[in-house]
């Protein structure tokens, strides 16, 4: 049987409660990173692997991978698009006929958009994670702090 305890623990262990702001932050700042990466339908796979592969907290890689989720899907794709569109000093004006747009013409339509997209995702990837970083482990080391205070 399980222990009060024991359960304890196996939680501390699956949320690497015990792991350093530092830890904790990287991992939530790669799922970040993941969250704008332009492969799609990959985003778990990846987040899965390099959890596994770095020994990073699963919990906190996830949170941030799901930054891209259904409500936010439009609005990531879009900035992806436009930053990369601007990034490359083109027109941010897309000439797509949405309502043309079938399976037989969706690459003719969509290809000359495709570099700009991957250009904006990358770069969004990295910026993204780079502010998620120093945000999460400041949150971290404040909440810690506080529950420590309050807990003493």
């Amino acid at each position: 049987m399980l222990g009060m305890e024991s359960l304890r623990q196996k939680i501390n262990q699956v949320l690497h409660l015990q792991e350093s702001p530092h830890r904790t932050a990287l991992a939530f700042a790669v799922g970040t990173f993941i969250a704008f990466a332009p492969h799609y339908f990959l985003h778990t796979a990846s987040a899965a692997f390099c959890g596994w592969m770095f020994r990073l907290n699963y919990v906190a890689i996830f949170l941030g991978t799901f930054i891209n989720n259904p409500w936010t899907t439009i609005p990531i794709l879009a900035a992806s698009l436009y930053t990369g569109l601007f990034l490359m000093g083109e027109s941010s004006h897309t000439n797509i006929e949405w309502h043309e747009l079938t399976m037989d013409n969706l690459f003719d339509m969509l290809s000359p958009y495709l570099i700009p997209f991957i250009i904006g995702a990358c770069t969004l990837s990295v910026v993204s994670s780079l502010l998620a970083y120093p945000l999460m482990r400041w949150s971290i080391t404040r909440y810690r702090s506080v529950t420590h205070h309050t807990s003493a």
